[in-house]
């Protein structure tokens, strides 16, 4: 079929044609132009995430992928039971002992200097304030002690103290540890079964805890805390995506319906003229009075915080312990021998623990000391600088999140001969290595 130029209508459709060919090139130049500005906002983008700005040298490292940053990573379980974590080795191993990365869509310089740690901590308040990622911030509380700097964060530590200070330790805490602790060794002894050491010791630090802040007895009520705070304690340490189904999510719903728990027994206690004798008593006290800073969200999020560190970090401590007394013959002969000449020069041997026999118990103590050393239960300290800080010829810029790593510090060769060896005797007062140790850490365990 031929089309006939020389009519009107072949002549309208022929430039019909050329009117939509010429849109189309229009169209695709347009197009083109539009991924080039992408493609190189994007390489702008990409660029500025591995190059922050900093008005000195940062220290070395990877920022890894934009917003995520090296959080996938980071997050890699650590299969060792207490060796340094996988991700601070790698990089110690290729960019020394200060690198900077990027956690949870936060900038941060990681420290796993001793020196760089304790200059850090002297400087708290004036060049570094306490601080965690958002979404660390979110699991802990907005309103948690750790949240809280100078003045405040230290009124909310003396508020503590009146629980596990000096003082209620030697009237009150060592006698109420010890006859729990008695109590559960015998129910575990008499049933005759093999004991998960993890899980016994979860359930009876918290009951302890529980009743002496709360007066909570999970025997006594169908709101099952516990649950609550395992719940919790699953999503931890997890991706932060809040979805349902997710490790994540699970840890915000179990702070959530524990913080219920909490706040309900709170606002039952505040019309209550019964003595309860626990911590909460003692917070609603203080809440009542005019001038202080302490208020019932805080309150609350304290007991909540308290109760999870006694609940995870105490057990995880003493399980350890077990493994590591288990583990060396050697150190168990010598507790028993400690602790038989204690039971000896006891009048009956039924008698409550004294202050005298706790201050007494010196290889106990070495035992505890090397204990602590090698758990490294606290996987990291973070603080905030708030101006730029010159560390070791590099610049911290301001707003950049420092992440101290007090397992360095404990696992240091320069400090202890076969570090990774559980070895109570290091610690007895004439070795040269605690005396390099206390003249030297800034993390002091005893």
């Amino acid at each position: 079929m031929k089309l006939c130029t020389s009519s009107p209508i072949g002549a309208n459709f022929i430039y019909v044609l050329q009117r939509a060919s010429k849109a189309k090139m229009i169209t695709r130049e347009v197009l083109l132009c539009l991924v080039a500005l992408l493609v190189v906002w994007v390489s702008h983008c990409v660029y500025r995430w591995k190059n922050p700005k900093c008005h000195g040298k940062l220290p070395p490292g990877s920022m890894g992928f934009p917003f995520i940053g090296e959080t996938i990573q980071f997050f890699i379980p650590n299969h060792s039971l207490y060796d340094i974590p996988p991700f601070i080795r790698s990089r110690m191993a290729r960019y020394g002992s200060l690198f900077r990365t990027s956690l949870v869509g936060r900038k941060v310089v990681v420290s796993v200097d001793p020196e760089i740690n304790y200059q850090i901590f002297q400087q708290e308040g004036k060049s570094f304030v306490i601080c965690y990622t958002e979404s660390f911030s979110e699991i802990i509380g907005r309103k948690s002690l750790l949240v809280y700097h100078e003045m405040a964060h230290k009124y909310l530590k003396n508020l503590i103290l009146h629980l596990v200070g000096p003082a209620n330790l030697k009237a009150k805490l060592i006698h109420e540890m010890d006859e729990s602790t008695r109590t559960r060794l015998h129910s575990w002894a008499s049933h005759g079964n093999i004991v998960d050491i993890k899980e016994a010791t979860s359930n009876m630090v918290f009951e302890y805890f529980a009743k002496k802040l709360i007066s909570y007895d999970e025997c006594k009520t169908s709101k099952k805390l516990k649950d609550n705070y395992n719940a919790f304690m699953s999503g931890l340490i997890s991706f932060p995506i809040n979805i349902p189904g997710t490790a994540y999510h699970a840890c915000l719903e179990g702070r959530k319906n524990a913080l219920k728990v909490i706040k309900d027994t709170m606002e039952g206690r505040k019309n209550c003229n019964i003595n309860h004798g626990d911590f909460l008593d003692y917070l609603v006290e203080e809440v009542r009075k005019e001038d202080t800073i302490l208020s019932e969200e805080i309150a609350v999020n304290m007991i909540f915080l308290l109760l999870f560190a006694a609940y995870e970090t105490t057990s995880t401590a003493i399980t350890l312990a077990i493994k590591f007394i288990s583990d060396h013959p050697q150190v168990l002969i010598q507790l028993t021998r400690e602790h038989e000449a204690i039971l000896k020069s006891r009048e009956s041997k039924n008698s409550e623990i004294t202050w005298q026999e706790y201050k007494s118990m010196t290889f106990t103590h070495m035992v505890i000391n090397e204990t602590l050393r090698l758990a490294n239960i606290v996987p990291g300290m973070f603080r905030k600088a708030v101006k730029d800080v010159q560390m070791n010829g590099f610049t911290i810029p301001a707003g950049w999140l420092v992440m101290v790593v007090p397992a360095i510090t404990h696992l240091d060769p320069d400090k202890y001969d076969d570090p990774l060896l559980f070895n109570p005797w290091r610690w007895e007062v004439d070795s040269d290595q605690r005396r390099g140790y206390h003249s030297n850490a800034w993390f002091d365990i005893s």
